[in-house]
C-alpha cells in the first residue's frame, strides 16, 4: 500500500485512495487491479494532456483550417454506384481471388456500450425487429459465411476461411464471448473468430483528477475505435494474422446494418490499385449532415469532422453541382498488413487524442454517488482514421448510401439512425433485390401490390421482403427463386426456404 501510495503521489493522483478505509476486500482488490495496470508516469502524463486539451478554446476554423482544405483528388477515387460494369467485375474477382487464397480478414470495431441506443448489453447484440429477428452479430457472421463460400466457387476451394476478429472493451468482452458460445458461433469455426480487448483509461476532471465512479472504483471508458492499434499490439494480433496467411483487413463498425464484410469488391479496388490504406465513403446526404468528411488537409489524407468547417466551407460547390467536401465518412476501411505494422510500430505514439466531454457518475467527498446534470469529465479517446496521413497509397470507394451504410446509433424516440431506420434501410434494400430479379409482391390474399423502384429513406417498402445473408451476399444469384414467382408479403427467404424454391416445392 505505501508503494502504491507513493506512485499516486508522483502522478498527483492520492486522493484516489480516500475510502480506502470503507472497502470491503473484494473492492480493494478490484481498484488495486486497476491502479497496477496504471504506470505513474503515464497516468500523469494521460490527466495532464485531457486538462490541457479542455483548457484551450476551440479552435475556430476561421483560424485556417478551412483553407487549408482540398477535395478528394479523382486519382485517388473509384465509384461503384456510377462506374465502369467491367472494372467493378474486375474489382469484384480479385477480391474474390484473394479470399480465396486466404489473405483476407475481416476486423470489427465493438468496443461501444449500447448506452445512447437505451440497452445495457453490446450493440452487435440487438435485433431491430426484422421478420427472422436476427442480430447484428448474427446478420454480420453470415455474410462472412457465404463470402466464403462465393469466393470458393469462383475459384474451385472446397474450403476458404475469412478471419473474423473483433475487438471489444472491458464492458463487451464478456457478454460477447457469451452470446457467440450461446449461438454456437452461428456456425463459423470458433477457432477463426478472435475477440481481443481494447485498453481502457480513466475518465478525468477539468482540472486533471482521475474521477471516482463508486468508492473503490475508477471511472473508465474505452481508448476509442482508434485504440485498435495499441490492442493490435498488446495482443499480438498481427502475428496472429501474419501466421494464417492475411496480408488485407478490412475493419467496419459494429452498428452499421448494412456493411458487406470482407467486401470483395471494396478489397479488389484497393488490392488492384496498390493501396496500403483505403476508406469507402458515401455522398453527404446535405451539408449540414453531421458526418466527418474525407478529403485532404495540408495535402495528407484526414477525416475532418463536421464540427471543425464552417457553414461557407461545407457548401461550396464543385462546376458540376456537386458538394466540393461531399465524401462522408462512414468507418469503412481496407489495410494491408504492413500498413498496420508500421502504425503499430512506428505511428501509433503520434497519434493526437480527441476530447470528448461527457457526463460522468462520481462520488462526491461524502461518499455519496452523484448522477451530474451536466457535463463534468473528460474521456481522451483516438479514432480509427486518424492514421490515414501515414499511408503511402491512399483510396476512396464511393458506394451508394441506400446498399451500404444505415448506422443504428440512437434509441427508437431519435429522429434518425434508429432501431426503426435500420430495419426499413434493410428490408428496402432487399425489397429492391427482389424486384430486379424478376419477383412481384401480393397480399395475403393473392392481390399484386403496385411496384416501387424508388422511395425516400423515411418510408416503408410497399412489401416487406428479407433475405438471408446464407442466400445472397449482394443481390445475386435471386432469380432462380424469384423470376415471374408471385411472392407473399411479408416475405422471408432463408437457406430453408430457398432449398424448397429449388426443388420446386416452394409457394
Amino acid at each position: 500500500m505505501e508503494a502504491l501510495r507513493v506512485r499516486l503521489e508522483r502522478a498527483g493522483q492520492r486522493p484516489l485512495l480516500r475510502f480506502w478505509a470503507e472497502l470491503g476486500p473484494a473492492e480493494r482488490e478490484a481498484l488495486l487491479g486497476t491502479l497496477g495496470a496504471l504506470e505513474p508516469e503515464q497516468l500523469a502524463e494521460h490527466c495532464r494532456r485531457a486538462a490541457q486539451a479542455c483548457a484551450r478554446p476551440p479552435r475556430p476554423c476561421a483560424e485556417g483550417l478551412d483553407g487549408r482544405m482540398e477535395p478528394l483528388p479523382p486519382e485517388a477515387l473509384g465509384s461503384v454506384g456510377g462506374g465502369d460494369p467491367a472494372a467493378l467485375q474486375r474489382w469484384e474477382e480479385e477480391g474474390l481471388r484473394q479470399i480465396a487464397q486466404g489473405k483476407v480478414a475481416a476486423l470489427l470495431l465493438a468496443g461501444g456500450q449500447g448506452t445512447r441506443l437505451g440497452v445495457p448489453y453490446p450493440k452487435g447484440m440487438f435485433d431491430v425487429g426484422l421478420p427472422s429477428h436476427k442480430t447484428l452479430y448474427q446478420i454480420q457472421a453470415e455474410r462472412i459465411r457465404k463470402v466464403e463460400q462465393l469466393a470458393g466457387r469462383k475459384f474451385g476451394r472446397s474450403r476458404c476461411l475469412v478471419p473474423w476478429y473483433i475487438m471489444t472493451s472491458e464492458f463487451t468482452l464478456g457478454p460477447t464471448e457469451k452470446f457467440f458460445r450461446d449461438h454456437h458461433y452461428f456456425n463459423l469455426d470458433e477457432s477463426n473468430v478472435i475477440l481481443f480487448e481494447q485498453r481502457m483509461l480513466p475518465a478525468v476532471t477539468f482540472d486533471g483528477k482521475v474521477i471516482l465512479e463508486e468508492k473503490g472504483k475508477i471511472a473508465m471508458a474505452p481508448d476509442g475505435n482508434g485504440g485498435l492499434y495499441r490492442a493490435l499490439g498488446d495482443h499480438k494480433i498481427l502475428e496472429d494474422m501474419k501466421r494464417r496467411g492475411v496480408q488485407f483487413v478490412h475493419v467496419y463498425c459494429v452498428d452499421n446494418i448494412l456493411v458487406k464484410m470482407a467486401d470483395p469488391v471494396f478489397i479488389g479496388f484497393c488490392v488492384s490499385r496498390g493501396a496500403d490504406c483505403g476508406a469507402k465513403v458515401v455522398e453527404k446526404a446535405s451539408p449540414a449532415e453531421p458526418v466527418g468528411v474525407v478529403c485532404r488537409l495540408d495535402g495528407a489524407f484526414r477525416v475532418v469532422e463536421y464540427s471543425e468547417i464552417v457553414a461557407e466551407t461545407a457548401e461550396k460547390r464543385s462546376p458540376d453541382g456537386r458538394l466540393a467536401y461531399w465524401a462522408g465518412n462512414i468507418c469503412n476501411h481496407f489495410f494491408s498488413l504492413d500498413f498496420l505494422r508500421e502504425v503499430v510500430e512506428q505511428f501509433e505514439s503520434q497519434l493526437t487524442p480527441h476530447v470528448a466531454i461527457k457526463k460522468v457518475p462520481y462520488v462526491d467527498e461524502g461518499g455519496r454517488r452523484v448522477e451530474p446534470p451536466e457535463p463534468n469529465g473528460i474521456k481522451l479517446e483516438k479514432f480509427v482514421f486518424d492514421v490515414f496521413p501515414f499511408a503511402k497509397n491512399f483510396v476512396a470507394l464511393e458506394v451508394p448510401r441506400e446498399e451500404e451504410f444505415s448506422p443504428l446509433k440512437n434509441a427508437a424516440t431519435a429522429a434518425r439512425d434508429t432501431p426503426a431506420t435500420a430495419r426499413r434501410s434493410l428490408l428496402s434494400q432487399h425489397y429492391r433485390w427482389a424486384l430486379q430479379a424478376g419477383g412481384r409482391f401480393v397480399t395475403g390474399a393473392g392481390e399484386p401490390i403496385p411496384e416501387k423502384e424508388s422511395f425516400s429513406q423515411d418510408e416503408e417498402p410497399p412489401a416487406v421482403c428479407e433475405i438471408s445473408p446464407l442466400v445472397s451476399y449482394f443481390g445475386e444469384g435471386l432469380e432462380k427463386y424469384m423470376q415471374g414467382k408471385n411472392l407473399q408479403s411479408p416475405f422471408l427467404l432463408d437457406e430453408r426456404k430457398a432449398e424448397l424454391f429449388s426443388l420446386g416445392e416452394a409457394e
